[in-house]
């Protein structure tokens, strides 16, 4: 998938309201990454990998609360060094951060919200036909 240029400077407030934000992501469902800010090509190919695999794996525990709607909404894992956030951002795309170990969770989770909100039509990955984006 081509690089949406355009998006990147959508992710630049989170980035700006959130000190220790290490890396923003926008990716596909499927793992391609659709935007990032001041985060290298190689990096955000990771993260968006990661970032599909946990929306994944998020849909298989939704399936086992007999009320739930299938969706992911937020995943947060933390590991000794920082936190990854992984948010629903529009059909078919996530919007993924990395944060070093003290940042404020709260507002992390508030400022990803936000973004979400104001853009979140933006922040849309249409369904591939054979293989093309349309």
């Amino acid at each position: 998938m081509e690089q949406r240029a355009d998006m990147d400077w959508m992710l630049k407030d989170l980035a700006e309201s959130v000190p220790q934000t290490r890396h923003i992501v926008v990716l596909s469902s499927d793992g391609l990454c659709m935007a990032r800010y001041d985060t290298d090509m190689d990096a955000a190919d990771r993260l968006a990998a990661i970032g599909s695999g946990l929306q994944s794996l998020s849909v298989a525990v939704a399936s086992e609360f007999p009320h739930s709607d299938g969706r992911m909404r937020m995943v947060v894992i933390e590991v000794s060094g920082g936190f990854m956030y992984l948010m629903a951002a529009g059909a078919g795309a996530h919007l993924a951060v990395l944060a070093d170990e003290g940042v404020d969770a709260g507002l992390v989770g508030q400022c990803m919200r936000d973004l979400v909100a104001r853009i979140g039509a933006h922040l849309t990955s249409p369904p591939r036909n054979d293989g093309q984006v349309p």
